[in-house]
């Protein structure tokens, strides 16, 4: 799964690597070290310009809340638990099923948190057995040091309550496709603790790589199964693990040091 990630790239940055047309700097984000569902998140996208002459789909940096809220939704209630969509079945889920094949994005992260349990534990959460303890958090990101570019999807609701004009009128919401997690060796792995990502949690995000940038967020392409072909996850051995202070299980806790390397896990953990 992806339930916490962080975000501290500048939108500058960004605009140069994804080759972002549109950008308000108005819509600036301060860096986050600790993104949690229900913030603001950056996201890259395509889609024409609003009232422009022009229609072609336009490459913009846009500003997203993470927790998707479908748009034939009542209310945003569900949005918390819709912040991951599962890359197996997103083209056949309601909630998820139109956004696949019209409104497809990238959101950038440095990498992103995971928390270690003991191999019981997890066989019994496997099973839907026992919900997860978290324990040692695991801060995965790709080896080289380069951005991590998650695969999103992304949906507009209209809040009935308010009028059309309202600023709040509009929510603009995303959720992050996962996948299995890998169980060949990471491509940097931990003096002590997991050799693969699997031995971290049996799900991770789903990390395109550049070459699947441009196709991913074409809204032109809409079969389906054309795009379930995007879906691969990434190449074996592109990503790092190490632990990091316990600071971050808390939401409240933000900052650079986050991201700093334990010479050994604070908790204890069974591989």
């Amino acid at each position: 799964m992806c339930g916490r990630y962080a975000a501290s790239r500048r939108p500058e940055d960004l605009q140069g690597l994804f080759g972002v047309e549109k950008w308000e700097p108005e819509e600036t984000l301060a860096p986050d070290w600790n993104v949690a569902p229900t913030k603001e998140v950056y996201a890259v996208l395509e889609r024409p310009l609003k009232e422009a002459p022009d229609p072609r789909p336009v490459r913009q940096l846009r500003r997203l809340k993470w927790g998707l809220v479908p748009s034939w939704a009542k209310s945003p209630e569900g949005a918390a638990r819709m912040i991951n969509a599962r890359s197996e079945t997103v083209h056949e889920k309601p909630s998820f099923r139109r956004a696949f094949t019209a409104r497809r994005c990238i959101l950038p992260a440095d990498g992103y948190y995971e928390w270690v349990t003991g191999s019981d534990e997890r066989q019994l959460e496997e099973q839907g057995r026992k919900k997860r303890s978290r324990k040692q958090p695991y801060f995965v990101t790709p080896a080289d040091g380069s951005v991590m570019a998650l695969a999103g999807l992304y949906e507009f609701w209209r809040d009935p309550a308010l009028p059309p004009d309202h600023p709040g009128a509009w929510w603009a919401t995303c959720t992050v496709l996962t996948t299995e997690a890998e169980t060949t060796p990471l491509g940097v792995a931990p003096a002590d603790g997991p050799r693969a990502l699997a031995d971290i949690h049996p799900r991770m995000p789903l990390m395109l790589t550049p070459d699947r940038w441009d196709a991913w967020l074409d809204p032109a392409r809409a079969d389906p199964e054309e795009l379930r072909h995007l879906l691969v996850p990434p190449p074996a051995g592109l990503m790092r693990a190490y632990p990091v202070a316990t600071a971050v299980s808390n939401v409240r806790n933000n900052g650079p040091e986050l991201l700093t390397e334990l010479a050994a896990p604070e908790e204890s953990t069974l591989f």
